[in-house]
């Protein structure tokens, strides 16, 4: 499928969702695409494909969810539901080929990503907070994860709600309870701005504003206040892993 099929039917599955009252929302690439108009040609010049596409919604929603992509042509993978413990199921369009991952109630990759009743911010997407924290949690990082974060930090201010900003109070709040989560997130927020400036697709100006971002959002978490648990985990620090192992039902492209 070329890059706009994949765009028109993530959207056409949304509002099919939205008109049936059910809850479903981008992640990933092509909720970084959605949101980030205005810096989607960094992902053009990465030559950016999509194979799949990642949805968030909500367990208690799951009978119903299953009932629309099934109406839409998708047949579900069963025992995916099963093994996941009911937080993720996979489908495939029999004619198109096209393969869908469905997250419910969290993504759990390296670090877990909870939306906690807060999917419905936003009409088509996981909140902005999620989205970078979906990026954030990734230990080992990549390029093109380090773009979609650099994409948003130019598309977005940060603030302290969600409307049409990052919510950095969510994020910092995240970070002040678990040190691992601390640790990821604040080491790959360096990575950002390490790549931003030297990254020859961006502006003096534009790598100047990736780097307040990130100045102000670590600055912003170092500041919130730490939990006892993140004060006696930092004792023990890298000395132990300090993020969860990838399991076969989350493979990496599901948290890109």
């Amino acid at each position: 499928m070329e890059k706009a099929e994949f765009e028109a039917e993530a959207v056409r599955l949304v509002d099919a969702a939205n008109a049936d009252g059910v809850t479903l929302r981008l992640l990933g690439a092509l909720a970084f695409a959605t949101r980030c108009p205005k810096h989607t040609y960094l992902q053009d010049q990465l030559g950016r494909v999509y194979t799949d596409i990642d949805f968030g919604g909500y367990g208690k929603q799951v009978r119903q969810i299953q009932q629309l992509l099934a109406r839409e042509g998708y047949s579900e993978d069963g025992a995916v539901y099963v093994e996941s413990q009911g937080t993720r199921l996979v489908l495939e369009h029999p004619q198109t080929k096209l393969h869908l991952d469905v997250f419910l109630d969290r993504l759990e990759f390296c670090h877990t990503v909870a939306w906690n009743g807060r999917l419905e911010i936003d009409e088509r997407t996981i909140p902005l907070a999620e989205m970078l924290m979906q990026k954030m949690q990734i230990v080992q990082i990549n390029e093109k994860d380090l773009i979609d974060t650099i994409m948003l930090l130019l598309e977005y201010p940060l603030g302290d709600g969600d409307d049409r900003q990052i919510n950095l109070a969510l994020v910092a709040d995240v970070c002040a309870k678990d040190w691992g989560w601390w640790r990821t997130l604040t080491m790959n927020l360096d990575k950002v701005r390490q790549m931003a400036a030297t990254y020859p697709q961006l502006t003096d100006e534009e790598k100047a504003r990736v780097s307040e971002q990130v100045a102000t959002a670590l600055a912003r978490i170092e500041a919130t206040p730490k939990r006892m648990g993140w004060k006696l985990r930092s004792r023990v620090g890298d000395r132990k892993k300090w993020y969860q192992d990838v399991g076969e039902l989350a493979p990496p492209e599901a948290a890109r």
